[in-house]
């Protein structure tokens, strides 16, 4: 029998089951609507899809390493007690893992291979989904890796080895002494975690974030009533003060606020016996983006209680 787009929108306007796996469902099932529904019900598509609707902005941030090389991903849940789950901690470790082995990139990751369950990322991610009956996502990841030197990482208020809310990766470009280079790189994976810097330096601060600051800025001096050529002065004070906030090197370290971050990491290089640079860091919150649906609990209540 012929599958048409038709067959296949009914399907997925039914069950909420991807394109491809309701024209696939429809294939096994020589167009029958009713079996092919169950044919996703019984391969936990139905079940998976129909829940991505709703909102999974819990969850755990996930890093591993190895030799010159770490990522950090985000794998989501609806609910924290899920996040707590053995068998959540387990998915989000794998998916890590999986990550070693990939450019990094969600597209890579998501069609790369989990070695425990002999399925993609993706698809065993929809298992997991039916499995544990709550929407699950993999949402973002990142890699970075350097010729010679470490890439540090750090989990703040790890819940297990690995896994937690925030994870920090921190590429320090060295050939110096290894141990030396993964201590820098870890108290400045801190230091991120605590102060969330926009970009390594000054210069690499999205123009339009700073555009958007000059001009509070400009706003703000003129309500002084000073003249043009003061205000340029204040505002150009005042652009410098926002620099040294947000750009990571020219922060003061939280380790000892007595140094810039820069500073610290050029003291590091005597002891690493060769120069050391931090050449790029990658800083995930859990959630950071997503839009929470607020539910209103007393009005749910009086919904349930009216039938």
């Amino acid at each position: 029998m012929s599958i048409t787009a038709a067959m296949v929108k009914e399907l997925r306007d039914k069950t909420g089951a991807g394109m491809m796996d309701c024209k696939k469902a429809l294939a096994e099932t020589d167009g029958n609507m009713e079996a092919a529904i169950d044919w996703l019900r019984t391969k936990g598509i139905a079940k998976a899809d129909k829940k991505s609707g709703r909102t999974a902005a819990e969850g755990l941030i996930a890093v591993a390493s190895e030799g010159n090389s770490a990522v950090v991903v985000e794998v989501n849940s609806e609910t924290d007690f899920v996040a707590r789950n053995d068998g959540f901690q387990d998915l989000a470790r794998s998916i890590a893992s999986v990550a070693l082995t990939t450019d990094g990139s969600v597209d890579a990751i998501g069609a790369a291979t989990v070695p425990s369950t002999s399925k993609s990322v993706i698809d065993t991610v929809k298992d997991a989904i039916a499995h544990i009956g709550e929407n699950m996502s993999f949402r973002r990841s990142a890699r970075l890796s350097v010729d010679d030197g470490v890439v540090a990482t750090y989990v703040h208020n790890a819940v297990a080895d690995g896994l937690g809310k925030l994870g920090v990766l921190v590429a320090v470009k060295s050939t110096g002494k290894a141990d030396v280079l993964n201590a820098i790189g870890r108290q400045v994976a801190m230091h991120i975690a605590a102060t969330n810097p926009l970009a390594l330096t000054s210069e690499d601060v999205d123009a339009s974030v700073a555009e958007r600051e000059r001009n509070v800025f400009i706003e703000q001096a003129r309500e002084s009533g000073k003249p043009e050529a003061i205000i340029e002065k204040m505002v150009e004070g005042r652009m410098r003060k926002f620099y040294e906030e947000v750009a990571l090197l020219s922060q003061s370290f939280v380790m000892n606020p007595d140094q810039t971050v820069g500073e610290a990491v050029k003291a590091a290089a005597e002891e690493a016996g060769a120069p050391v640079e931090i050449a790029a860091f990658v800083r995930f919150q859990l959630g950071e983006g997503i839009e929470k649906e607020e539910s209103d609990f007393a009005a749910e209540v009086a919904a349930a209680a009216k039938g």
